[in-house]
């Protein structure tokens, strides 16, 4: 028997998932470049932005596990954040499957300016889902606030990568020590 994921999976966008900031580091609008690689758009002076390493490998971890998976991010570019999940490609998990853009992984999108409280109040109030059944994944120490309302919350100073998840999974499955099985990746 494997330990549990959460009913919903948040991660910031910025320094979380990947290593610059929307708003601050990238020129609209965005673009592929023509020999179309995986996991890179470029925005309007070449610069380009992608996941980090691990990142697509997680997202496909997530999926059979059919929980919720959130985007919670403080920007004032929602805009580019956007373009970037439409246009960044994530690799197939098997041969003979197609890339798929990075936005259709994610069930929710909470991209906006303003407290990661108020991003979470309304995943709560879409998904009707309890506070204890969110694990958030974030760069930012101040972050830490949603705890208030009953998320777990895990700081990833370095970006996400598989140890951070693991390890956010640890304290949120340390909170709630249920076991049922729904992480294929144990299995």
């Amino acid at each position: 028997m494997s330990l549990r994921f959460p009913q919903l999976i948040a991660f910031d966008l910025d320094y979380t998932l990947w290593d610059l900031w929307i708003d601050t580091h990238v020129t609209g609008p965005l673009h592929r470049h023509k020999d179309n690689p995986l996991n890179q758009v470029l925005d309007r002076y070449n610069s380009p932005i992608s996941f980090y390493h691990d990142v697509p490998d997680i997202l496909h971890r997530l999926i059979p596990a059919d929980i919720t998976i959130a985007v919670c991010s403080r920007t004032s570019a929602p805009h580019l954040a956007n373009q970037a999940l439409n246009l960044l490609l994530i690799p197939p998990k098997s041969k003979g499957e197609r890339p798929k853009a990075a936005i259709k992984f994610f069930d929710q999108l909470e991209i906006y300016t303003g407290s990661k409280i108020t991003h979470f109040k309304q995943l709560h109030a879409k998904t009707g889902l309890p506070y204890s059944e969110m694990l958030f994944f974030d760069d930012e120490h101040r972050n830490k606030e949603v705890e208030k309302l009953g998320v777990t919350f895990h700081l990833v100073p370095s970006g996400l990568n598989h140890n951070s998840f693991e390890k956010g999974l640890a304290e949120w499955r340390s909170r709630h020590p249920e076991q049922v099985l729904n992480d294929p990746a144990t299995s």
